[in-house]
C-alpha cells in the first residue's frame, strides 16, 4: 500500500545528503589482515584520498554551501590524526564507519562490538565529541550490529528499505542507495582484481540527475556517497561540480546532513514508518517447498 508523502521540515519538497566514506587505505588492511603484500600499488590509489581527494571535494561542496557528512574507519583517523579535527573545523558532520573497514560476514557479534567500542574511543579522544551516527562498511547489518547502534544511541545509515528515513527495530535509519555510490561505477585498482575499466562520468551524471529528479517529484531523500579516493579525482570534481549546479538551483530540495536528517525523522515520524528487521525464517519445511 503507498505510504504518504513524507514531511521534510520548512515545506520542502525533498531533502539531498552529501556523504564521504573516508576509506582511504582502511579496507586495503581487513583484506589483509593476515599479512601485507609487499606492493604499493593499491595503497598509493588509495592515500590519494587523504593526500589530495578529500580536501578537493571539501573545497568543492563548500563552495555550493553544502555541509556534508564523512562516514570514517578509525584506522583512516588514526593514521591521518589530523582529519576528524579538520572536518569538525570545517563544521561538517563525522560518523562512525567501522575501524578498520570491517565486513559483517566476515566478523563475529563480539569482533563487531570491540571494534565499535574501539572506533568510538578514538573519535572522543580526537574531538571530543562522541559521533552521532554509523554506516556498516559494505553497507551490511546483522541483527546484532542493529541492536548495537541501538545501545549506543546512533542513528544508521546501511540499510534501503524507504527512500525516506524511518524506524528499524528501535534506530532511526536513514537510507542509501547503491545508485547513488561513486564506487559501483568507478572503483578501479587495477593490479589484476578489477574486471572492467571505471565507467565513464557523462553517463554516471545523467543518470544520478535522472534519479534526483524522479526523487525530488515523489518528495524523498536524494542520499549521495563517494569516497575519497575515487571522487577526489579531477573529471569526478567535474561531475559533482555539474550535479551540484543543477540540484542547488531548485530551492524546495533540503540539504542537510545525515545526522540533520535523523533527529528530524526523531522529532517528527519516528512511529510512521516502523519496520522489524528480523531474519525470516528459510523456506524448507514451508507447505510449498517441494525440495
Amino acid at each position: 500500500m503507498p505510504q504518504d508523502t513524507y514531511a521534510w521540515p520548512n515545506g520542502y519538497r525533498s531533502a539531498a545528503c552529501f556523504t564521504l566514506d573516508l576509506d582511504a587505505h582502511s579496507p586495503h588492511f581487513w583484506n589483509h589482515r593476515k599479512g601485507m603484500p609487499p606492493l604499493l600499488s593499491h595503497l598509493e590509489q588509495r592515500r590519494f584520498g587523504p593526500r589530495v581527494g578529500l580536501w578537493r571535494v571539501l573545497d568543492t561542496i563548500e563552495r555550493y554551501g553544502i555541509k556534508g557528512t564523512f562516514f570514517v574507519p578509525a584506522k583512516t583517523a588514526e593514521d591521518y590524526p589530523e582529519i576528524l579535527p579538520a572536518l569538525v573545523g570545517r563544521g561538517h558532520e563525522i560518523g562512525l564507519h567501522g575501524y578498520f573497514h570491517e565486513l559483517a560476514n566476515d566478523l563475529s557479534d563480539a569482533g563487531f562490538t570491540h571494534a565499535l567500542e574501539a572506533s568510538l574511543a578514538l573519535f572522543e579522544k580526537q574531538t571530543g565529541q562522541r559521533p552521532k551516527g554509523f554506516r556498516s562498511p559494505a553497507w551490511e547489518m546483522t541483527p546484532h550490529m542493529l541492536a548495537e547502534v541501538k545501545r549506543f544511541g546512533f542513528y544508521d545509515s546501511s540499510l534501503m528499505g524507504y527512500e525516506h528515513p524511518y524506524t528499524v527495530n528501535g534506530v532511526t535509519e536513514v537510507p542509501v542507495q547503491w545508485l547513488l555510490d561513486d564506487a559501483v561505477f568507478f572503483r578501479y585498482l587495477g593490479g589484476g582484481g578489477d574486471l572492467a575499466p571505471p565507467s565513464a562520468p557523462g553517463p554516471i551524471l545523467d543518470g544520478w540527475l535522472d534519479e534526483w529528479s524522479v526523487l525530488h517529484r515523489y518528495g524523498s531523500l536524494f542520499m549521495l556517497t563517494v569516497h575519497d579516493w575515487i571522487s577526489g579525482r579531477a573529471q569526478r570534481i567535474a561531475l559533482l561540480e555539474k550535479l551540484f549546479e543543477r540540484i542547488t538551483a531548485e530551492k524546495d530540495v533540503w540539504w542537510a546532513t545525515v545526522g540533520e536528517i535523523a533527529a528530524h525523522h526523531d522529532a517528527t515520524q519516528k512511529d510512521a514508518y516502523v519496520v522489524d528487521a528480523s531474519i525470516p525464517a528459510g523456506v524448507e519445511g514451508h507447505p510449498a517447498w517441494i525440495g
